[in-house]
């Protein structure tokens, strides 16, 4: 099936390669192999320590996007990231509410909510997470939880705003794991979320919005995963490591389109 909307596929390193030299390297080694992909959107979230490879990424069509960022311009938050700092480095993205910030970090949707309207505010583009713990999906609370998390962490968007986010769903469960949900079981959330913005907006906005699958992405089963109509593209973890594998899953979502 033909997409309708632009797949985005998004490369989390998280505490991975994190010196300049590291995120250089592999860089180099992926833009030559996706540099004649227009239709996909490609984004690398490297860490803080590494985010000054913009410049390597300036003239290719790959975006650079930071991890995490706290909600004030400044202040005594020791640790934390502002927005204008991200945005001096032309940071064009920003993942909010990962699964781990919330379940190692804590963070509430409500904190996410005040971080992702911050995001909006600076034109930083979100992409923003939910999803289900095992004992959620195995006790049938699946969309009781997705309901809830997307009412808390979207809570006074406009439709403009929500056009501008792309959520990630990610069950939990699978993230880290080796264990990935079906393409049956993603697609049936992504278009549990699809429902939810209706009610939540219009169907328009549902149509527009993109939905990422977040959870083991590999290349081995990225093909299955985007051929879903409401699956669009995915936050990708480990498989983004590597030049090779992430161009992979890259040129899978390519064949959607």
């Amino acid at each position: 099936m033909k997409k309708v909307r632009t797949p985005i596929i998004g490369g989390n390193w998280k505490m991975h390669r994190g010196t300049p030299e590291k995120a250089r390297e592999m860089l180099e080694n992926l833009i030559p192999l996706v540099k004649d992909i227009e239709s996909v959107d490609i984004v690398i979230a490297p860490p803080f320590t590494a985010l000054g490879v913009a410049s390597i990424l300036k003239v290719t069509n790959i975006k650079l996007g930071a991890q995490n960022m706290y909600y004030e311009d400044e202040g005594a938050f020791t640790g934390e990231i502002s927005p204008t700092f991200l945005n001096a480095l032309e940071i064009d993205y920003i993942i909010l509410g990962h699964s781990e910030r919330r379940n190692i970090f804590n963070e509430s949707s409500e904190l996410v909510n005040k971080k992702l309207k911050k995001a909006l505010s600076v034109g930083l583009n979100p992409i923003v997470c939910i999803g289900e713990h095992l004992k959620e999906r195995e006790a049938g609370k699946t969309k009781e939880v997705i309901k809830k998390q997307f009412e808390n962490t979207f809570a006074g968007l406009s439709k403009e705003d929500m056009d501008k986010t792309v959520i990630a769903y990610e069950p939990i469960w699978a993230i880290g794991t080796g264990k990935t949900a079906t393409p049956e079981q993603a697609d049936e959330v992504h278009q549990y979320i699809r429902e939810i913005l209706i009610d939540s907006y219009d169907k328009k906005t549902a149509e527009n919005v993109r939905i990422q699958y977040g959870g083991s992405v590999k290349p081995h089963n990225a093909k299955e995963l985007f051929e879903k109509k409401n699956i669009d593209g995915g936050l990708v973890g480990g498989a983004s490591l590597e030049a090779k594998s992430f161009a992979q899953i890259i040129k899978e979502a390519e064949k959607t389109i």
